[in-house]
């Protein structure tokens, strides 16, 4: 490995340490990029289309898993599913 790629793991392990928080921040910028990169290459979708996509996207994928997880949290509330 060169000297510049060992920097740079050894500066992302002293950003990100132990923390989960700034590993999911680091985490959801590199899924951003691949999204648009895909989008591009997939679509032929300018850049900037594409990076308004993978960015949006992502924000209602959130919203959906919160109201899935609401649901699916008061459909099993009272269900003998998980009784022993």
């Amino acid at each position: 490995m060169s000297e510049f790629k060992l920097g740079i793991f050894r500066l992302l392990k002293r950003i990100i340490g132990g923390s989960s928080v700034l590993l999911a921040v680091v985490y959801t910028i590199g899924h951003i990029f691949i999204a648009m990169l895909c989008n591009n290459l997939i679509t032929g979708a300018e850049f900037t289309l594409a990076a308004l996509d993978a960015i949006i996207e992502p924000c209602i994928n959130g919203v959906w898993f919160y109201v899935l997880h609401k649901l699916w949290r008061s459909f099993y509330k009272d269900a003998t599913v998980f009784e022993k």
